[in-house]
């Protein structure tokens, strides 16, 4: 029998919600001892212990192996997660295949720094980015020319969308009708508004823009894959104001389109590792691009992240791999010798150094004993 295999939807708590490959029918019986197909398609799974001892974590979007299905229970247990094509993180989604970024227009106000922050997360990821601009109802025509022609020059064609009036929201799912795609941006912007248009009857809580604040208040809580009525999977995610720039210096310039566009004219710059300040001499991506200066303070980040991960250890290897019965390579933990195993009594028995010491301990012993027993002749 072929393994079965499925993708994780959620996570919550100890559980992981798979959703199979294929659907499964089961004869079972009723009550009344008549048989009926019973049809399954996701199964609640727990995870093997020796996948918690190795620490392999369990991730939405991974591929994963179950065994021992209970189909009339709907249960299952994990047994072993398939290689990763990727991982993202804030949110943690494995296997992605495009994040998608929704901000609005205005109610909050686009902000360009936010935006460039979220779009540099977004690249390094190293998948598609797919930027959509929610609330286009709230602008005229004049502002939202202005902001496409702003966004075509970083690189970007941007979708506009409203999710009041629903326009654009057709266009946009052509975009989405393949793979795992992860919608992403700040909070009040839209997103589960949004989700609720992508998938009919799923109702996602959505919340208000903050008068006082100026921002969208958190609504959504954790992750999970939705399957959209078209084809593939959409991610919702908690928003967030600020994303982490997890990037290192020399690759934080492949992040800007606008730079990527400059290295690849085939001139290079005069020095192989140059990180294109304003000093760095024949430097092709130095120029007077719009969001240059951004990249300069981003640049100061990343190296300072950079200095961190030298001044960080690394972790002892906890795992071992080890080869099953049918062949393939799996991770066992990797067991510390001083704490979980002992030496057998034939290693220590033949080691010369305690035999040794064995010997000067008795010998050392006789003294004592001889040196405490009473003078015969004094009695």
């Amino acid at each position: 029998m072929s393994e079965l295999t499925g993708k994780v939807l959620a996570v919550q708590a100890n559980f992981y919600r798979v959703k199979l490959d294929r659907e499964f029918s089961i004869e079972l019986l009723d009550e009344f001892g008549q048989k009926y197909q019973h049809h399954v398609s996701e199964l609640l799974c727990t995870r093997r212990a020796r996948l918690k001892k190795i620490g392999q974590q369990i991730c939405v979007g991974d591929i994963v192996i179950i065994e021992e299905p209970d189909w009339q229970g709907g249960r299952g247990a994990v047994s072993e997660v398939l290689p990763r094509q990727n991982l993202i993180d804030r949110p943690t989604v494995a296997n992605v295949d495009r994040i998608l970024l929704i901000f609005a227009l205005a109610e909050p106000t686009l902000d360009p720094y936010q935006l460039s922050r979220f779009l540099v997360k977004a690249e390094s990821a190293n998948v598609e980015v797919l930027l959509c601009l929610n609330k286009r109802d709230l602008v005229d025509d004049q502002t939202w020319q202005v902001w496409r022609d702003r966004l075509n020059s970083w690189g970007y064609d941007p979708i506009a969308i409203s999710t009041y009036t629903q326009d654009g929201i057709e266009n946009l799912a052509q975009h989405l009708q393949t793979g795992v795609t992860v919608a992403a941006g700040m909070s009040g912007v839209g997103k589960s508004s949004l989700i609720n248009l992508l998938v009919p009857n799923l109702q996602v809580r959505v919340g208000e823009v903050s008068q006082k604040m100026g921002h969208g208040k958190h609504t959504t809580r954790h992750v999970e894959l939705f399957t959209l009525p078209t084809g593939g999977y959409l991610a919702d995610t908690p928003g967030f104001m600020q994303p982490n720039l997890v990037v290192t210096p020399q690759d934080l310039a492949h992040y800007f389109p606008e730079a990527r566009q400059r290295l690849a004219l085939g001139v290079p710059c005069h020095f192989h590792n140059c990180l294109h300040r304003r000093d760095e001499p024949d430097c092709v991506v130095r120029g007077d691009w719009e969001r240059y200066e951004l990249y300069l303070d981003y640049l100061e980040e990343a190296i300072a992240y950079q200095q961190r991960l030298k001044n960080t250890a690394n972790a002892d290897a906890v795992t071992k791999v080890k080869d099953t019965s049918s062949g393939k390579h799996q991770q066992e933990p990797r067991l510390l010798k001083k704490r979980y195993r002992r030496e057998s009594r034939r290693s220590e028995h033949q080691n010369p150094d305690l035999d040794r010491d064995f010997e000067e301990q008795g010998n050392e012993n006789h003294h004592k004993t001889s040196r405490s027993k009473p003078n015969q002749k004094n009695l």
